[in-house]
């Protein structure tokens, strides 16, 4: 039994952050069951790159396990559905801009009074309170908000992002988070609760010391580049045949360790190195060193030695390297899945891995509205009749 087995969800909204609290909650058991508009759907369809024949790939990932039931939500009598299949609904996952679901009568005090045990979690880029409620909110703005952006990069040049929408999957890991918490507060009480998930504040979260740092000791964390200040030997490092193995050996016994394998020991006594204060004064220095070690080796020699030797280190992988590593497979971190128009699809597993109860992807993301009718005729008891009478006025 998968732990979220018997939950349902209904999704509603579209593009990252709250697409991927719905995937999470999917991966995990829960019947998630997507809301989109009949024409053309969420725009996730469309978005990323395709396949030699058009496919768009990222879609298979993000609305994997989930159902497809279409509606316009702009149409009362879609909203009517929605306030029916929300009294037997355990979860809502939206993330429209502040107000919409009040317009639409969909707001969680409305819902709220059909259903006392439902949860509502509500993503957003500001929260739904604050002066800044109402602005649009994207991941790319909200990281900079958050203190992301400001440290990605090189000291000398402007900020950087890396190359995902960080901003939105940690909103959308925070909305999870907040769904399990509010199940628990539920099991305890009986009764359900509003989740406020902010793509700002989930970036804040994260962001450890630096507000602290600030506060109390007016320090202001800077970019750095590939590495963190004061936290030595640990960076990337040139190997002989090109590639770039990434080292960290910052502790006392760690940096012996690696001294040794240079055929350098003295430099875990030399008073630059010996400690990790003295380390992180002397970075550059220190970085150097190691650099002109590795460059004399290989990448594959490299991983093998420094791993005899008990020192963290590993190459920077991209997909086809996470494909090929032997690791990867033997705990089947990727998994292939069939779908019907891409044939077998490699894609990240379920994290974390649960001993009793694990997630699972049971299939890729859903054609437009392919379980609509389904899903009327389950959890609301329409009829063929009635079911016909919402496609003919576009309802459906």
């Amino acid at each position: 039994m998968r732990p979220l087995e018997g939950i349902r969800v209904l999704e509603m909204g579209q593009l990252i952050a709250g697409p991927f609290c719905g995937q999470l909650l999917a991966d995990f058991g829960a019947e998630v069951v997507k809301i989109e508009p009949p024409q053309g759907g969420d725009s996730m369809r469309q978005w990323g790159r395709t396949d030699a024949d058009g496919n768009p790939l990222w879609w298979p990932v993000i609305a994997r396990n989930k159902k497809s039931l279409t509606l316009d939500l702009r149409k009362p009598a879609a909203q009517s559905i929605v306030r029916e299949l929300a009294s037997s609904t355990d979860i809502i996952v939206e993330n429209f801009r502040v107000g919409r679901m009040e317009e639409w009568g969909l707001g969680y005090e409305d819902l709220r009074a059909i259903n006392p045990r439902l949860i509502m979690v509500r993503v957003t880029g500001f929260g739904q309170t604050g002066p800044y409620a109402e602005r649009a909110g994207f991941a790319a703005v909200c990281e900079a908000m958050g203190g992301l952006r400001y440290l990605g990069g090189y000291p000398d040049r402007p900020p950087v992002r890396v190359g995902l929408s960080i901003g939105d999957t940690l909103a959308g890991q925070s909305g999870f988070q907040g769904a399990l918490l509010a199940l628990q507060h539920r099991h305890s009480t009986g009764e359900g609760q509003m989740v406020d998930a902010s793509i700002y504040e989930a970036v804040l979260s994260v962001m450890e010391s630096v507000v602290t740092e600030y506060d109390r000791g007016g320090h202001v964390r800077e970019r750095s580049g590939s590495f963190l200040p004061g936290i030595a030997p640990s960076n990337a490092y040139p190997t002989a045949d090109g590639d770039m193995i990434i080292i960290g050996a910052n502790q006392d016994s760690l940096f012996r360790r690696l001294a040794a394998l240079m055929g350098q020991p003295e430099l875990a006594d030399d008073e630059r190195f010996a400690n990790h204060q003295a380390r992180g004064r002397n970075q550059a220095e220190i970085d150097r060193l190691v650099g002109a070690w590795t460059a004399t080796k290989t990448a594959a020699w490299l991983v093998e030695a420094l791993a005899a030797a008990g020192v963290p280190a590993g190459l920077t992988y991209r997909a086809r390297d996470m494909l090929n590593d032997p690791h990867f497979q033997a705990r089947e971190s990727i998994v292939r899945v069939d779908d019907e128009r891409l044939g077998p699809t490699a894609m990240q597993n379920v994290f974390p891995r649960l001993s009793a109860s694990p997630g699972e992807v049971r299939h890729t993301g859903p054609l437009l509205g392919e379980h609509t009718d389904a899903v009327l005729r389950e959890w609301l008891d329409y009829d063929d009749n009635r079911i016909a009478g919402l496609h003919g006025d576009g309802i459906i």
